[in-house]
């Protein structure tokens, strides 16, 4: 009896077999074959592990800022249908009030594009300029840019993480963005790769966090503030939409989904910049954010009252304690 040892990647099996017979034969040739792609697996290992001190001795991209840009907010949510672009929105046509063509709009969710049609832009395609950057197309008084501008409404855009990071670049570093104040980002819902790059490629003066107050919807919202805390990125506060359901008759807030979010900001150490209420009188057809359309509305005053607190935190940002979620240890 002899004894074999087969090879594998991965293990190391043993399998006796008498002299001379066929299955020793067949055994031996695949312990070469295994040993080969042993070797080569090994090899390709090491030259893997080099390739990867290489990038991590580089470290993170160095972040550049936007030409004409002073100010990046961003506007991001854990989940989505929680209002997100609705807020971006509206706080982009608030700060447009005192300043107007000095606040930019920049829709960064490349697969499903809102800022169009809620900007009432949806049949204009963007012109280049003679340094062969686009002009941002304009409207309330606010410069805006998405990938809405550049596809048709019934095209779908199916790109990897790659396709998506270089369209990123080209709406931040492609576009004629001068003299802007503040360019307010509306990001895709979640932590994923767009959100990943903004934060470690641009220089954000500050985050606003969207949620409803319903305990799923905030238990989302959390992980993303640990994601900032992790980057070093400040919040400057959080929106609790639809908190509740204003009745037309007694104006009293009914907050049908709970309370969730006030937790949510004990925890982080930042304001709730506001609660926005579930209302059902507005002419949902309308395109118009509601800053424009009903100034005079509950709602748009507390757009105008959030948009007051940016210009104060971007003015005086040391004045305000920035919110890091605390992380306890075993968590």
């Amino acid at each position: 009896m002899k004894k074999f040892m087969r090879v594998l990647p991965t293990s190391l099996s043993c399998l006796r077999t008498t002299c001379g017979c066929e299955l020793q034969n067949n055994e031996w040739a695949s312990y070469k074959r295994c040993f080969h792609v042993s070797t080569l697996l090994r090899h390709d290992s090491e030259a893997l592990k080099t390739r990867q001190s290489e990038l991590m001795a580089r470290g993170l991209p160095k972040k550049k800022s936007i030409p004409g840009v002073r100010d990046i907010v961003l506007v991001v949510s854990g989940k989505g249908g929680v209002g997100k672009s609705t807020t971006a929105v509206n706080l982009a046509a608030a700060l447009a009030t005192n300043k107007p063509s000095k606040i930019g709009l920049l829709d960064a969710d490349v697969f499903g594009p809102s800022i169009p049609l809620m900007m009432n832009l949806g049949e204009l395609n963007p012109e280049l300029n003679r340094e062969n950057l686009m002009i941002p197309l304009v409207n309330y008084g606010v410069k805006c840019m998405s990938m809405g501008f550049l596809v048709s409404e019934t095209s779908a855009v199916i790109w990897r993480g790659l396709m998506v990071m270089k369209a990123l670049e080209q709406l931040t570093r492609q576009v004629d963005w001068r003299d802007t104040d503040c360019l307010i980002v509306d990001t895709p819902p979640g932590t994923g790769d767009t959100l990943l790059s903004l934060v470690q490629t641009l220089p954000i003066s500050g985050v606003i966090m969207v949620t409803t107050p319903e305990k799923l919807a905030v238990q989302v919202a959390r992980r993303g503030a640990t994601m900032l805390q992790k980057l070093g990125i400040p919040i400057i506060g959080i929106i609790s939409n639809m908190s509740s359901v204003a009745c037309d008759n007694c104006h009293t807030e009914l907050p049908i989904f709970g309370r969730e979010t006030e937790k949510l900001s004990s925890d982080l150490g930042v304001p709730v910049l506001a609660n926005i209420p579930l209302t059902y009188d507005e002419d949902e057809a309308s395109p118009k954010p509601v800053v424009v359309a009903k100034p005079d509305t509950p709602r748009a005053q507390r757009y105008r009252e959030i948009a007051k607190k940016v210009e104060e935190f971007l003015i005086e940002p040391h004045k305000y304690q920035l919110g890091f979620l605390v992380v306890k240890e075993g968590q």
